[in-house]
C-alpha cells in the first residue's frame, strides 16, 4: 500500500512538473504571439496607405490610423473590385482589395499628387503645342504693327499702340508656357542692375494699366552674376502683379517699390505695392492657376523657378504689408 501511494506521489509530483513546464512554454508563446503582433500592429502603422481589415460582413477587425482617418471612405468602395481608383472629397486614391479566408484586406493609397502631376504635364505638353502653333502668326502680327506704327496717322497711333501692347502680352504668354514645358536653364554672365532695370522699364511700357502709379526702384548699381533675360522676366512678373493688384483697388493711385539689401550670400529684393492684398496664398506657386483675371497661373511658378536657377528663393513674407522677398545667389 506504502508503495501504491509513493508511485501515486511520483506520478503526481511529474505532473505538476509537466504542468509548470506547459504553462512557461505557454507563456513564452504567448510572448512570442504579443510581440509578432506588435510587429505585425507597427507594420501596417508605418505602411504610407490606409489599411484595413475587414470581416465578411463588413466589420473592422483592424487598421491604421490612416484608414482611421479616412473612415468615410469604407462607404465609397465597391468591395467587389480588386484594383481601381475612386475620386472622394476632392482627392483621388487607388483602390487594392483581397480576400483571404474570412477576412478582406484594402489598401487605400492617396494618389491626388500623381493625378496632379501628371494633369499638369498633360496641360504642359497642350499648352508648348498651342504656343508653338500660335508663335509664327503672333510674330507676323508684331512685324506688321511695327510697319503700321511707322505709316498710320498721328491720331491713330493710340489705336496701334494698343495693338502692339496685346501682342506683347500673347508674347510674354507663349514665352512662359514654353519655358515651362521646357525648364528654366539660367545661362549667367556679370550682370548690372541699371540693365537689368533697362529691360524692366522696356516692358513696362507695353502693359497697360489705366491708375497713376508711383514706382520706386533701388537707384544703387551693382552687379549681379546672372540671366539677363530670365532675371528681366522675374522682376518684371513681380511688377505686372503689383499693378494689377492696384487696378483693383478702390484708390485712384499707386505705389510699387522695390527695396534692396544684401548679405554674405544673397542679393535680397522686397517687393512691395499699394493694391489689394493677397486673399488666398496657398495656390501662389501652383501652374496654372490664377486668381487674377489676367493671370494664366504661370508667372509666380516660373519666377521661383528663376530664382531657383540662380540660387536662391521667393517667398511671401511679412513688411509693410504682405510682400514678396526675392533671393539671388552671389555665386
Amino acid at each position: 500500500m506504502a508503495e501504491n501511494n509513493e508511485e501515486i506521489l511520483e506520478q503526481l509530483q511529474t505532473l505538476i512538473e509537466q504542468t509548470y513546464k506547459v504553462e512557461e512554454e505557454y507563456k513564452t508563446l504567448r510572448g512570442s504571439y504579443e510581440q509578432l503582433q506588435g510587429t505585425i500592429e507597427n507594420l501596417i502603422e508605418f505602411l504610407p496607405n490606409a489599411l484595413w481589415v475587414l470581416f465578411e460582413n463588413g466589420d473592422v477587425f483592424t487598421q491604421n490610423s490612416r484608414a482611421s482617418e479616412q473612415a468615410k471612405l469604407l462607404d465609397v468602395m465597391d468591395l467587389s473590385q480588386s484594383d481601381y481608383e475612386i475620386n472622394f472629397d476632392e482627392c483621388s486614391f487607388l483602390i487594392k482589395t483581397s480576400h483571404y479566408k474570412d477576412k478582406i484586406l484594402i489598401s487605400a493609397t492617396d494618389i491626388t499628387e500623381q493625378k496632379r502631376k501628371e494633369n499638369l504635364a498633360t496641360m504642359g505638353q497642350m499648352a508648348a503645342h498651342l504656343s508653338h502653333e500660335i508663335r509664327n502668326p503672333i510674330g507676323s502680327i508684331s512685324l506688321l504693327t511695327s510697319t503700321l506704327m511707322k505709316r498710320v496717322k498721328l491720331e491713330n497711333k493710340p489705336i496701334v499702340l494698343e495693338i502692339q501692347k496685346s501682342v506683347y502680352r500673347i508674347e510674354r504668354i507663349i514665352k512662359a508656357t514654353l519655358m515651362f514645358s521646357k525648364g528654366v536653364k539660367a545661362i549667367k554672365t556679370a550682370l548690372k542692375w541699371s540693365a537689368i532695370l533697362e529691360d524692366i522699364e522696356l516692358s513696362m511700357a507695353y502693359y497697360s494699366y489705366a491708375k497713376e502709379i508711383n514706382f520706386v526702384f533701388p537707384l544703387n548699381d551693382f552687379e549681379i552674376n546672372g540671366d539677363a533675360d530670365l532675371l528681366s522676366m522675374l522682376f518684371s512678373n513681380f511688377i505686372f502683379n503689383a499693378i494689377d493688384a492696384i487696378e483693383l483697388d478702390d484708390n485712384e493711385e499707386g505705389t510699387i517699390e522695390i527695396q534692396y539689401e544684401e548679405d554674405e550670400d544673397y542679393h535680397i529684393f522686397k517687393v512691395y505695392d499699394s493694391g489689394v492684398e493677397i486673399e488666398d496664398s496657398t495656390a501662389l506657386f501652383e501652374a496654372f492657376k490664377s486668381t487674377k483675371e489676367k493671370g494664366n497661373g504661370l508667372g509666380l511658378v516660373l519666377s521661383a523657378q528663376i530664382a531657383d536657377a540662380h540660387g536662391g528663393s521667393v517667398k511671401l513674407v511679412d513688411g509693410k504689408k504682405k510682400c514678396f522677398e526675392i533671393r539671388l545667389g552671389k555665386s
